[in-house]
């Protein structure tokens, strides 16, 4: 530490220097000047000597002293770097009319930010208000259709059934997506029974398991986790989701735990490519599949991603082209993300 601050302030000396070179180059040729003066009018040479040396000496300890009253200002301007914009207030003491003007410009931008702000603030409150709303309304009638087809067997209200959870699904992502990041978020976190977790969300999809010809291996897997309910089982039903939606017919979803506290979820589907696997979890990303199919959002993984995160877990992602994707999901408790 020490030594790094020897090397800021010589870096900071040279830029000083640099920048009063004119004041330095001016004084030394006024010196000379002098020297020149009394050399023409033949005054010994200590008369010359002594005065210029005299000179020079107060000219070095005006310079040091300057230096050291910017080396502070240099400082405090730092310290005020690493604060919020809307708190740098306490500039240091104005030398000349250019920094009076230099401040007062860089309050009133702070100003005008401050005022931006709230007024973004205060719009983006006013359309999480009413997207949260809409999406409250639109799962009414949602459920209510999901009854009404309840009492149907037929070809027909199987399909309208599927399409109907497809819809609740990307309901259910869209308030997901807008309570991410809300102040007023809750997380409760507790021990789970992940076996329950699992099936209430295969439950969910017994549809698409059924219609699909899709098989499932799975066996109990008798553990408990340290976790939030409601955002594991959007998680584990996106993953579902996805592993349903890109497995062909016929094709076979296993979940399974693996040592210590590791879910793993792997389909026998079409799997990713290599090229678009780093960038599975990217915000609006839907890669090949996606753009092939039509049937990504590019926001599921995303937010699975995103939940993880503030949960303390981890989850990744391996697959292979014509094999399929495997999901794992560390469920190992790790240090909750602070907002």
């Amino acid at each position: 530490m020490r030594k790094e601050n020897q090397m800021e302030r010589a870096v900071f000396f040279l830029t000083y220097c640099k920048a009063h070179r004119k004041e330095m180059v001016r004084f030394f040729l006024f010196c000379c000047i002098f020297a020149a003066v009394f050399f023409l009018y033949r005054l010994p040479f200590d008369a010359v000597l002594y005065p210029s040396l005299l000179c020079g000496g107060l000219g070095v300890l005006f310079l040091l002293a300057d230096y050291r009253k910017a080396y502070v200002q240099h400082c405090r301007l730092e310290e005020m770097l690493a604060l919020p914009a809307e708190v740098m207030n306490r500039f240091p003491a104005a030398e000349n009319m250019s920094e009076v003007d230099y401040q007062a410009i860089i309050k009133k931008l702070q100003q005008e930010q401050q005022e931006l702000a709230a007024k973004l603030n205060g719009q983006y409150e006013d359309l999480i208000a009413y997207y949260t709303t809409w999406v409250h309304q639109i799962k009414m009638p949602i459920a209510a259709m999901g009854l009404y087809l309840q009492n149907e067997d037929t070809d027909f209200s199987h399909r309208i059934a599927r399409e109907l959870h497809r819809i609740e699904e990307y309901v259910e992502m869209v308030l997901v997506y807008l309570r991410l990041d809300a102040a007023e978020t809750d997380y409760v976190i507790k021990e789970l029974d992940l076996d329950r977790i699992i099936k209430d969300a295969v439950k969910k999809f017994s549809i698409q398991f059924i219609e699909g010809k899709i098989s499932l291996n799975y066996m109990p897997i008798e553990a408990t986790v340290i976790s939030d309910e409601k955002w594991l089982t959007f998680v584990i039903e996106q993953v579902l989701s996805n592993a349903l939606k890109y497995t062909i017919e016929g094709g076979t979803i296993e979940i399974s735990l693996l040592s210590p506290k590791t879910m793993c979820i792997a389909d026998s589907g079409m799997g990713i490519a290599p090229e678009d696997l780093p960038r599975v979890f990217t915000k609006g990303y839907t890669g090949y599949n996606g753009r092939e199919h039509k049937r990504a959002s590019g926001i599921g993984l995303f937010l699975c991603k995103e939940i993880c995160t503030k949960l303390g877990h981890e989850i990744t992602i391996f697959s292979v082209v014509g094999v399929g994707t495997r999901v794992y999901i560390d469920l190992q408790q790790q240090p909750l993300a602070v907002e």
